[in-house]
C-alpha cells in the first residue's frame, strides 16, 4: 500500500475543501499517513556532517536520519540479546558439568591432538 499525497494550499485541498484535525485546519500541509513529521535538535557541526554526507550518498536528510535511527535500534536490541544470553550463561557449573567437561579434555587430548594430519 503506497502512502497517498494531497497537495493542499491555502487552508483548502486541491477540490476546496478544508481539512480539519481536532478543530483545526490541517490542509495547508502535505500529508503522508504513514510517516511521522517531528522537529529535533542537534548540534551544527553534526548536522554538516550529515548535510554533506546525505549530499554525497544522494540521500534525503530524512532519509539518514531514518537509517540511522534503525540501525540504532537494532544495536539496542542486539545489546538486550547479548545481555539476555549473558544472564542466561553466567549462572554457576554443576559438578555434572564440570565433571564431563573434563573428561571431554582428556578425550580430546588424547584421541584428536594425537592423530596425524
Amino acid at each position: 500500500m503506497r502512502p497517498w499525497v494531497c497537495l493542499c494550499v491555502a487552508g483548502s485541498c486541491l477540490d476546496g475543501d478544508p481539512i480539519y484535525k481536532n478543530g483545526i485546519d490541517i490542509s495547508i500541509t502535505i500529508r503522508y499517513p504513514f510517516s511521522m513529521k517531528t522537529a529535533v535538535s542537534i548540534p551544527d557541526d553534526i548536522f554538516r556532517e550529515l548535510e554533506k554526507f546525505a549530499k554525497e550518498h544522494n540521500y534525503s536528510r530524512s532519509e539518514v536520519f531514518v537509517l540511522a535511527a534503525k540501525e540504532f535500534l537494532k544495536k539496542h536490541e542486539s545489546k538486550q540479546l547479548l545481555d539476555a544470553l549473558n544472564t542466561a550463561y553466567s549462572d554457576l557449573e554443576h559438578s555434572e558439568e564440570r565433571i564431563l567437561r573434563g573428561k571431554s579434555k582428556k578425550y580430546y587430548a588424547r584421541a584428536v591432538l594425537k592423530e596425524k594430519y
